[in-house]
């Protein structure tokens, strides 16, 4: 699905590399989430694979991604839109529309949806959101949160291969954020689509993901299935990234020589845990 190898980038005018020699392979089907302090890589990381990077922010470039078999260089972010569906972080600057309905509409237009199917997903990507209310608000009159919650929506209506999103939850409160993760996963499980996400909020990110990647410095440092990565969870804090609590129970309990089980990822595993060293 997802090849990237070896690549580097810096951008132009910059002094240090922003990516250094990033080599990862993102299997179809996939629900990756990267994570990393600020200025780690994680957007710029994004930004290669849908093309924004090489064709609209120039600079050094070294390595492939292939998306498909194809090569990010040869085709422009346009071009791989229907393939790779993006949702930024600045999401208010990819917005075309003053309508929220004609935001959707512009997308399943513009991809030649055919007629008689752009109703129904336009509706399903507003009800998958919980905005259908706002259909025919202007975007103008929304919050940031509805905002983000609109830009999603035009993204997943056009049911892309890949969709990957830049800290798709920054504006989001507790509830939302969990209402727009399960959503993530049921286009992962239902539909098959390969979900790549940078997020902050790890604790989400180990619930719905199954696999995670740790930036550092613009290179992967960890990789692999959510509960392999936490075992390195000392690692990720040297890196910057606070690990769920947890695994910090886990690791403080491991030391005490008082649990030697997998690490837990979430609540319930983390109660039969205790639960296990406590009966």
């Amino acid at each position: 699905m997802i090849r990237i190898s070896g690549l580097s980038f810096k951008y132009e005018g910059g002094r240090e590399e922003a990516l250094k020699n990033i080599d990862i392979t993102v299997r179809r089907g996939d629900f990756l989430g990267v994570i990393g302090s600020s200025g780690a890589g994680k957007t710029t990381l994004l930004h290669a694979i849908n093309g924004i990077i090489p064709h609209h922010f120039h600079g050094d470039y070294y390595g492939s991604v292939k998306v498909n078999g194809s090569d990010t260089v040869d085709n422009k972010p346009e071009q791989l839109a229907g393939t790779v569906g993006s949702v930024r972080q600045d999401f208010e600057s990819q917005m075309v529309s003053s309508v929220v309905e004609d935001e959707i509409l512009f997308g399943l237009e513009n991809f030649s949806v055919p007629r008689d199917e752009i109703e129904k997903r336009l509706t399903d990507a507003l009800d998958k959101t919980g905005i259908r209310n706002l259909r025919e608000r202007n975007i103008a009159t929304l919050s940031g949160g509805q905002k983000q919650k609109v830009a999603i929506s035009a993204i997943i209506a056009l049911m892309p291969d890949v969709l990957v999103l830049d800290e798709p939850t920054g504006e989001l409160d507790p509830q939302s954020s969990r209402q727009i993760f399960r959503l993530l996963r049921e286009l992962n499980e239902k539909h098959g689509i390969t979900i790549i996400v940078v997020e902050q909020k790890i604790m989400l990110l180990c619930e719905f993901a199954r696999s995670l990647a740790v930036m550092d410095g613009g290179k992967i440092i960890l990789e692999g299935p959510v509960a392999d990565v936490l075992k390195s969870s000392r690692q990720m804090e040297s890196a910057g990234v606070n690990c769920p609590r947890v695994v910090t129970l886990a690791d403080r309990l491991k030391d005490e020589n008082l649990y030697m089980g997998p690490v837990p990822v979430n609540i319930p595993e983390a109660e039969k845990m205790v639960r296990s060293i406590t009966l």
